[in-house]
């Protein structure tokens, strides 16, 4: 445990296809690009959270000052790792150089709010849950930071049912396209769209509209 360990839980086309830049930037780790990628699922969420915990816990064993944001280049997450990955890299407001949220209390807002996404269902045809506490709960805990403004570098795949095509937004993309640089709640939110249980996700930033489901959509799992 103290060495590096990488968590491969997503599916790795769609997240190297964030990486369609000419050059990567240079890996903080020499020659090794360190990546986190972290499974959707829903609730199911906590599982991940709980492995990072322990992670987490045996990296500050040997550094107190330890952060997962500042061991790994890339952190990517589908549907509720998408949720993950923006807590992990989003700064504190205490301190911008840490992040504001700690694999542990990643693991307690899963306990407290994970009942409440899935709590009643909507009446007739269309999707299962409305998705409000969902909404309210991610714009709550990631406020108004952007894709930019993440500590390192995130990869979070969607996929836009008007355009009929995946969208993945990453901070390799905002330079040559800055309409990705959207807040972080929304991108989360439009990752956790799963059909049949969650509504489709509409926003716009930098003048484009957005009309997004989860993208792990195309891989038939939910969230």
């Amino acid at each position: 445990m103290a060495h590096f360990l990488f968590f491969f839980l997503l599916f790795a086309g769609q997240l190297m296809g964030g990486f369609s830049t000419p050059k990567l930037p240079p890996s903080h780790h020499g020659d090794i690009l360190t990546i986190l990628s972290i499974d959707g699922g829903g609730i199911q969420g906590i599982l991940p959270a709980t492995v990072l915990e322990h992670l987490d816990k045996a990296l500050k064993a040997k550094d107190p000052n330890a952060d997962l944001a500042h061991y790994f280049d890339v952190i990517g997450g589908s549907g509720t790792g998408a949720l993950i990955t923006a807590m992990l890299a989003t700064a504190s407001p205490d301190d911008p150089t840490r992040g504001a949220f700690t694999p542990a209390q990643i693991v307690d807002f899963y306990k407290q709010n994970g009942p409440h996404v899935f709590n009643s269902s909507r009446p007739g045809n269309g999707p299962q849950f409305d998705g409000e506490f969902l909404h309210n709960i991610t714009r709550e805990v990631l406020k108004d930071t952007r894709l930019s403004q993440t500590l390192t570098n995130v990869v979070i795949p969607t996929f836009d049912i008007k355009r009929q095509k995946p969208v993945i937004f990453s901070n390799y993309k905002v330079e040559k396209y800055p309409y990705f640089n959207a807040l972080l709640s929304d991108i989360c939110i439009s990752a956790s769209a799963a059909p049949t249980l969650l509504p489709p996700y509409y926003f716009k930033n930098d003048g484009v509209e957005f009309n997004m489901i989860s993208g792990a959509f195309q891989k038939n799992k939910v969230m």
